[in-house]
């Protein structure tokens, strides 16, 4: 976890108003996770204590916080040296419509300093965002249920799945820069020692990837990098027929033709939320070789 700093004036602010019994702002702490996790059952979320340690581990955050109770999260990542992504950003339901939201925001956005920035909003953000300085840049469709056993296409000559080895990581960890447009080493590398992941690969060479892991009230597929719709096809089919019959998630983008060929594995489309971008990023999704999430907050 990296730290985030919160500069003189608004810690200043933080304590008065603290003091007062208005909202103040503090550094997000791993003893925090469980009032974050709290908050996010508030919104109807799935995160589970798990999935906010994994987020957190990788970022920092602010809290808002009123007499001595935390009433707002907001986490960021940093991503080399020019690229950040923003999510998990949440507001009590009794104190929402104060202007919390937009201050979590700003001592996030501070923080990033002059990176181009990443988000994922819901239709309730999406004023403030814009406000902000963010664009939008696309849509993520949101799928989930319980997996079908669907049997699938034969892989052509040469082609196959199998496990990552230990060979695969600088290659995987390029193919994921290249469809996220964010270099992430760390958490790409701890997804593949703790969770389970296949490799597309092609005359020997690994030319794709899929990651599956536990997330809210079953598992998440993704990322999900490949070449071609066939070949992300072949992944996530993996996937649904290895766990056919459980809860499956996956947050995919809306043009990479896979939202209605999802409904038929069982994984009906449930919501949606607009990709936005402050400042410039390179191309990314599935004309990259992105076809599905890691998180909605992370990228």
């Amino acid at each position: 976890m990296t730290a985030l700093r919160l500069d003189t004036e608004t810690t200043a602010h933080s304590a008065a108003t603290a003091l007062s019994g208005d909202v103040g702002l503090r550094p997000f702490r791993v003893s925090d996770l469980e009032a974050a996790q709290a908050l996010s059952v508030q919104q109807q979320w799935p995160h589970r204590l798990e999935d906010w340690r994994f987020a957190l581990a990788h970022g920092a955050g602010v809290v808002a916080e009123r007499d001595g109770a935390v009433v707002g999260t907001a986490l960021r990542w940093l991503w080399g040296t020019d690229r950040a992504s923003l999510g998990l950003v949440i507001v009590s339901p009794a104190l929402q419509g104060q202007g919390i939201g937009g201050r979590l925001m700003s001592a996030l956005l501070q923080d990033a300093g002059r990176r181009h920035v990443l988000l994922y909003a819901t239709a309730e953000g999406r004023a403030l965002y814009a406000r902000l300085g963010f664009c939008s840049v696309g849509e993520i469709r949101q799928h989930q249920g319980i997996a079908l056993k669907t049997p699938g296409p034969l892989l052509a000559e040469g082609e196959r799945l199998r496990p990552p080895d230990r060979c695969d990581g600088d290659v995987l960890a390029a193919l994921d820069v290249k469809a996220a447009g964010l270099p992430r080493p760390s958490v790409l590398r701890q997804l593949l020692v703790d969770e389970q992941a296949v490799v597309f690969d092609r005359k020997g060479q690994a030319v794709g990837f899929s990651v599956l892991r536990r997330f809210g009230r079953g598992h998440v597929i993704g990322p999900v990098v490949a070449p071609d719709v066939a070949s992300a096809r072949a992944l996530i089919r993996h996937w649904c027929n290895l766990y056919a019959g459980q809860f499956l998630r996956i947050d995919v983008d809306a043009e990479s033709g896979l939202p209605e060929w999802l409904d038929c594995l069982g994984l009906r489309r449930v919501g949606r939320v607009t990709a936005m971008v402050r400042g410039k990023l390179p191309p990314r999704g599935a004309a990259s070789g992105g076809w599905a999430l890691i998180s909605q907050s992370m990228g």
